[in-house]
């Protein structure tokens, strides 16, 4: 039932602008931190380390949780067109797989979307004059990311399936990015489901920041996942078809 679920979403991105904008907008904040990096040689000497810094200053900050809003936010823009909705509630599947299998359609392009971020940061770092190529930490870093968007995938779901506006989701993700920020900046990323992204990716910093806290990274996401998981549910068991 979930594979078919799986298969419904994935028809839905068929020739539809989700590829595109997952391989157009990482490009923007790719530009902005290698400029950033570019211009602040003196002081960024780490080579692949500091244009990471720099990189993921743009990306995982403000870009990173929007993009997950925007594929979220288009997956429940169907049901909420029309009576679409009401053939959702009707369909001989149990909500539980409607709601994973949506899930899962976001993980998969969030994957595709971490695996051309790594492509870009590489492809920056030899156009800003980088010598060889960049540690295989940094590939851990970007699978760390992808964890953490199981956490924010399953709350921009949520909000997404009880938002009806398009948009108003991916402004709260934007917002959530910004506080995420700050929280993680005061030792408190582990308890805001928006840090663990910046967390996971090691945003802005060139050490480490889950050393030793590894574990305590992935008990924090999967809370976060089960409880927006539950809450989703849930709502949908009590919620019906619309007149």
């Amino acid at each position: 039932m979930l594979l078919r679920c799986i298969h419904a979403e994935t028809i839905k991105l068929r020739r539809s602008m989700i590829f595109a904008i997952c391989i157009l907008i990482p490009i923007i904040p790719a530009i902005m931190g290698t400029f950033n990096y570019l211009q602040n040689l003196e002081i960024l000497q780490s080579e692949w380390y500091s244009l990471w810094t720099q990189f993921t200053l743009f990306y995982a900050s403000l870009f990173f949780a929007p993009l997950i809003g925007i594929y979220c936010s288009y997956l429940w823009r169907m049901e909420h067109l029309n009576r679409n909705w009401n053939m959702l509630m009707s369909a001989p599947v149990s909500v539980s797989s409607m709601y994973l299998g949506k899930l899962a359609v976001i993980l998969r392009v969030t994957v595709v979307t971490q695996m051309w971020v790594g492509i870009l940061f590489f492809l920056c770092g030899k156009l800003a004059g980088l010598p060889g190529v960049f540690t295989p930490r940094i590939l851990f870093w970007l699978f760390r990311g992808a964890l953490a968007a199981v956490a924010i995938g399953a709350l921009q779901l949520l909000l997404s399936m009880v938002i009806r506006s398009f948009s108003v989701p991916i402004a709260v993700s934007l917002v959530g990015s910004v506080a995420g920020l700050m929280l993680s900046n005061q030792g408190l990323g582990l308890y805001f489901p928006y840090s663990l992204m910046l967390m996971g990716m090691n945003a802005n910093k060139s050490t480490d920041a889950l050393s030793g806290s590894g574990l305590s990274f992935l008990v924090s996401v999967c809370f976060f996942f089960f409880f927006f998981y539950g809450v989703a549910i849930y709502i949908l068991k009590r919620r019906d078809v619309r007149a």
